[in-house]
């Protein structure tokens, strides 16, 4: 039986375990939280993510490793690999942390991208507002997650003093995009090289968290949103899922981002698709033959966010599936999603209305 490795003990590494589980995998988790909802899927190590004894313990005690989360730091990630088969590699990772990275990776792969900027000072973000012009995006350039370590600058004034208030940090200042919808693309590659992918995603975020996803069965945005993550995959040699989110402005795609990893805009495939993201991904890293990625029915997920409603009513809803992460509640706190699926998508509608109703 092999045993999975996992950097992370959040809801990703839980349903990893949930997919892995049924193809006979074992789990072990590298996680310093306490009250780690994937923990009761597996062993814990508890240590912190960078802890070189916790680090070592995960490779001697795994055939492999794998993270659920981006922010796992590079030094730790690369001593890992010395250690152990750790996939992603360590590449990925350190292209997906840095904005002013990804975006330069975009670039050079032809990948088109809103205008931006490096900004390592007040002058710096000054003399680039004048460049790029206003509105703009202001983020910083590593963590920052759910529309966190980021301000809108719309006036001159709201450019003052921003960079001390986003923590003097290096930064990266984005033009600001007047997109048509916000997609995002699971795109999976096996360790022979083979890549599949998943229906692209129309997604609605509120207060910069993830909200609804819903996957647009034979889009026309398909195709360019394959070629893209291709070229990304390709070019990091990379093995296993990652999200990429795209702006669609008419009829092209802007890169907004790449997660080295299973996401959150990819839950639907639980339930909605032939493999779920989640056995996917464990296929990939284990070199088995990546699943079929095709659409059940039409689908969508929405997020419980800081709490979970009634399980009652939610259930009453033809193809509704419940999804909790065990988490405690708090405000902006990713704590379930609901999976919908339909026969139409008029119905579908309908039951994203209720749902949305029922969280009120």
């Amino acid at each position: 039986m092999k045993k999975i490795g996992v950097v992370g003990g959040g809801q990703l590494g839980q349903m990893l375990a949930l997919a892995g589980i049924p193809l006979g995998l074992e789990f072990i988790f590298l996680e310093p939280s306490a009250d780690a909802c994937a923990a009761r899927l597996g062993r814990q190590i508890a240590a912190e993510y960078d802890d070189i004894e916790g680090l070592e313990r995960l490779a001697v005690e795994t055939d492999l490793v794998t993270f659920e989360f981006e922010n796992f730091p590079v030094q730790a990630a690369r001593h890992l690999a010395t250690l152990t088969d750790l996939a992603p590699g360590v590449r990925a990772l350190d292209v997906a942390q840095d904005r002013l990275n990804e975006k330069a990776l975009f670039r050079e792969l032809d990948i088109p991208v809103a205008d931006f900027a490096a900004i390592d000072s007040q002058d710096d973000l000054d003399k680039a507002v004048t460049r790029l012009g206003l509105p703009a995006v202001l983020k910083t350039r590593r963590l920052g997650y759910d529309g966190k370590g980021q301000k809108v600058l719309r006036t001159r004034a709201d450019a003052e003093g921003a960079f001390e208030e986003l923590g003097a940090v290096p930064l990266i200042l984005e033009s600001f995009v007047p997109f048509n919808r916000e997609l995002s693309l699971i795109a999976v590659r096996g360790r022979d090289g083979e890549c599949r992918f998943y229906p692209v995603a129309e997604n609605i975020h509120i207060n910069g968290i993830l909200h609804l996803s819903r996957p647009r069965l034979h889009d026309f945005m398909q195709e360019q949103a394959q070629t893209h993550a291709r070229r990304v995959l390709e070019s990091l040699d990379y093995v296993g899922a990652l999200g990429f989110e795209f702006f669609q402005v008419d009829d092209y795609l802007l890169a907004n981002e790449i997660a080295p990893r299973v996401h959150n805009t990819g839950h639907w495939t639980i339930e909605g698709a032939v493999t779920s993201q989640f056995e996917n991904h464990l296929r990939a890293v284990l070199g088995l033959p990546l699943g079929a990625t095709a659409a059940l029915a039409h689908a969508a997920m929405v997020n419980f966010i800081g709490e979970m409603p009634a399980i009652e009513p939610v259930l009453h809803l033809p193809g509704a599936r419940w999804h909790d992460y065990h988490k405690d509640p708090r405000p902006g706190r990713k704590v379930g999603h609901v999976t919908l699926l339909s026969d139409s998508p008029r119905r579908l509608e309908q039951q994203i209305a209720q749902v949305e109703a029922l969280m009120r």
